[in-house]
C-alpha cells in the first residue's frame, strides 16, 4: 500500500452522505482498541473559528511542554494536514501505517455486518488511533459537521469543551436559527465536564448556558470586553486582556483578523482553567505570536490573502478585518450552492471597499455557477465584476491586475484549498 492509494481511498469515501449514529462510532473505536481511552480530549464545536482555537490550544500546550496531538477539518491541499503530531503534520509514512491499521478494523466491521465508515469517520478513527500510537496526551479535537451527532462525540468524556461563536451555517442540516444550531454545537456537552463559550448572541448564549446546566457542566462565557484591540502593525494584530491573570504585557497574533483576538481569549481561558497557577502565560503569548494557521487571513504573497470565511458570519467577520484603501481593494470570490451567497455577496458589496470583484467556479459538482454570483454582485456594487471560470486563470488576472492594491481571495474553502495549492507549485 502507497500513501498515494491510501489517500485515493479515503477521497473516494462519499463526503457528503447520511451520518452513521454514534452507536457506529463507538463500535468503530473499539474495533481499533479504543485509542480515544488513552487522551485527554479538548472537544471544540462551534460555526466559525473552531480550527483557530484548536490550532491555539495545540500551540500554547506544546508551550507547556504537553505532547500533542490535533485533528482538524477540513484540509486545504493535503489530508495530512487534519492530522498533526506536536505541531508536525503526520508523514505520509506514518499516515500509510496508520491507514493499513484502520482498514483491518474496517474490514473486521464489515465481515461482522456492520457499515463502513464515512469519510469524516475513517479520518477521525485514524486521528485517535495516530495520537495513541505517538504517545499523545492531550488531544485537541475539531468537530465536523455540527455537534450533537457529530462523530468525535464518540470521546464520551473529553477534559474540556469548548465552543465558538454561533453563526446560521448548514441550516438544511443544523436549523434554520441561530437557536437550533446553538443546541446542536451544545450537544458535545457531557455530563460533568467543564464548558466555555465565546459570547455571540444572546439567543445562542442562553441555550449554552441551559444545555450545560441540564448536564451539571461548569459553564464560563468569554465575553467581548475579556479583550481589547489596540491595532493592526507589521502583519500582527495586537490585544490587551482585561484579567489581571494576564498581566498587562500586549498580545500578539500572527494575523490581522479582528475577530481572531476572541477565538485567541476563548483558547487561552480554556489553558488558564487547565493549568491555573502552574500555568505560564508568558510562554502562551509567544507561542500564539509565532503560531501561522493556513487559511485565515493568511498572506500567501505579498499583499494576497487567503481567508476561509465561507458563510455570513464569517464574511461579516472578514469584512472588519478589512483596511479602507482609498484605492479599493481587489476581491476574488466563490461559493458552493448550500451556502447563503446572496447575503454573503451583500455583506461584502456593502461593507468592504472594494475596486474590483473577480467571480470564478469550484469544480466537483459543488461549486455556484459563476455568472450567476456575478449578476448578483452587480445588484449590489457598480465596481466591475469580471467572470473567469477557472480558479488558476481568475487568480493569475487578479494578480496581474492587483496595481498595488490588497487582493482577498475567499468564498469557500475550496477557493481557500487551491490558490495555496497554486501558490506552492510556483514556490
Amino acid at each position: 500500500m502507497t500513501y498515494s492509494e491510501a489517500a485515493e481511498y479515503i477521497l473516494d469515501i462519499p463526503k457528503f452522505t447520511k451520518k452513521n449514529d454514534a452507536r457506529h462510532t463507538k463500535l468503530f473505536l473499539e474495533y481499533l482498541g479504543n485509542p480515544q481511552e488513552r487522551l485527554k480530549a479538548l472537544h471544540v464545536a462551534g460555526t466559525n473559528g473552531k480550527g483557530s482555537v484548536c490550532a491555539y490550544l495545540d500551540s500554547m500546550l506544546r508551550s507547556e511542554g504537553k505532547r500533542t496531538g490535533l485533528f482538524t477539518s477540513p484540509h486545504l491541499v493535503k489530508l495530512n494536514e487534519r492530522i498533526a503530531i506536536d505541531g508536525e503534520q503526520i508523514s505520509d509514512d506514518d499516515f500509510t501505517r496508520t491507514f493499513e491499521k484502520t482498514m483491518e478494523a474496517v474490514r473486521r466491521m464489515e465481515a461482522e455486518g456492520f457499515a463502513h465508515p464515512t469519510f469524516f469517520e475513517f479520518l477521525f478513527g485514524m486521528a485517535v488511533s495516530a495520537f495513541a500510537d505517538a504517545g499523545v496526551e492531550y488531544a485537541v479535537i475539531e468537530t465536523g459537521l455540527g455537534g450533537r451527532k457529530d462523530a468525535t462525540c464518540a470521546i464520551e468524556r473529553p477534559l474540556m469543551c469548548a465552543i465558538t461563536s454561533i453563526g446560521l451555517d448548514h441550516t438544511e442540516y443544523l436549523g434554520d436559527t441561530i437557536e437550533k444550531i446553538a443546541w446542536e454545537k451544545a450537544g458535545i456537552i457531557r455530563p460533568g465536564v467543564p464548558v466555555l463559550y465565546a459570547q455571540t448572541a444572546e439567543e445562542s448564549d442562553r441555550v449554552i448556558e441551559n444545555s450545560a446546566k441540564e448536564q451539571g457542566s461548569f459553564c464560563k462565557k468569554i465575553g467581548k470586553d475579556a479583550f481589547e484591540i489596540l491595532g493592526i502593525e507589521d502583519k500582527h494584530i495586537a490585544f490587551s486582556c482585561s484579567s489581571a491573570y494576564y498581566g498587562t504585557t500586549t498580545w500578539k497574533l500572527n494575523n490581522t483578523g479582528a475577530y481572531q483576538p476572541h477565538n485567541a481569549m476563548l483558547a487561552m481561558e480554556v489553558m488558564r482553567y487547565l493549568f491555573g497557577e502552574s500555568g505560564h502565560p508568558k510562554s502562551w503569548r509567544e507561542a500564539l505570536e509565532e503560531l501561522r494557521w493556513a487559511g485565515r487571513m493568511e498572506e500567501i504573497l505579498p499583499d494576497v490573502y487567503i481567508d476561509g470565511a465561507h458563510n455570513v458570519s464569517a464574511i461579516e467577520a472578514f469584512a472588519q478585518s478589512v483596511p479602507q484603501d482609498a484605492r479599493g481593494n481587489v476581491i476574488l470570490f466563490s461559493a458552493v450552492q448550500d451556502k447563503d451567497y446572496r447575503q454573503m455577496v451583500r455583506c461584502l458589496c456593502s461593507r468592504v471597499q472594494a475596486g474590483l470583484f473577480v467571480v470564478t467556479h469550484i469544480s466537483g459538482g459543488r461549486g455556484t455557477d459563476a455568472r450567476a454570483l456575478a449578476e448578483i454582485f452587480r445588484e449590489y456594487t457598480e465596481q466591475p465584476v469580471i467572470v473567469i471560470e477557472s480558479v488558476e486563470e481568475a487568480f493569475r488576472f487578479v494578480l496581474e491586475h492587483q496595481g498595488g492594491r490588497r487582493v482577498y481571495c475567499l468564498g469557500s474553502l475550496y477557493l481557500t484549498g487551491k490558490i495555496k495549492e497554486l501558490v506552492q507549485e510556483v514556490i
